[in-house]
């Protein structure tokens, strides 16, 4: 029997972060936290659901300074403490619903997979976006996602810093 070869089309991001990884793990995995940093500059967002283990459901609703939600969902699909998440990447209906009225085709993402590392006392943070097809990751580049995770991250950076 013959394995199937999966593409992925990625999108990777790679960052450092100036936490250690127990404390960036921690921001990244606890609702408290999360609704603190996820999102854009200008962004809030509300943690809707969140079930913390292989299987469970999240739930985060991003709002834009002008008031529009685009919620995002996903499973965890694996958790390894301090070293590696893997989840499904689902856009809300309401978020298609929106997209759809204004004729804005949605990329699939199979998977996004967040790799931690510890770097002399910091965090080096590897978050790759898995797409079925090479035109899922070029609508996704088109939706501006790595200007929005690395403005996610800015506010990651101020968020650390005060704790």
């Amino acid at each position: 029997m013959e394995n199937e070869v999966q593409e992925v089309h990625p999108i990777i991001i790679t960052r450092v972060f100036n936490a250690p990884v127990e404390l960036f793990y921690k921001v990244w995995t606890k609702p408290e936290h999360i609704a603190q940093w996820w999102g854009p500059q200008g962004f809030s967002t509300r943690v809707e659901e969140y079930q913390f283990e292989v299987g469970g459901r999240s739930k985060f609703v991003m709002t834009g300074p002008d008031g529009t939600e685009y919620p995002v969902m996903g499973r965890f699909l694996e958790i390894v403490e301090n070293k590696r998440i893997v989840t499904t990447d689902e856009f809300g209906d309401e978020y298609k619903e929106m997209a759809k009225k204004m004729n804005m085709e949605i990329p699939r993402i199979d998977k996004l997979v967040a790799i931690f590392e510890e770097v002399e006392g910091k965090t080096k943070l590897t978050l790759m976006m898995h797409h079925p097809t090479e035109r899922d990751r070029e609508l996704h580049e088109k939706m501006h996602v790595a200007e929005g995770w690395n403005s996610s991250f800015d506010c990651l950076d101020e968020y650390l810093e005060t704790l």
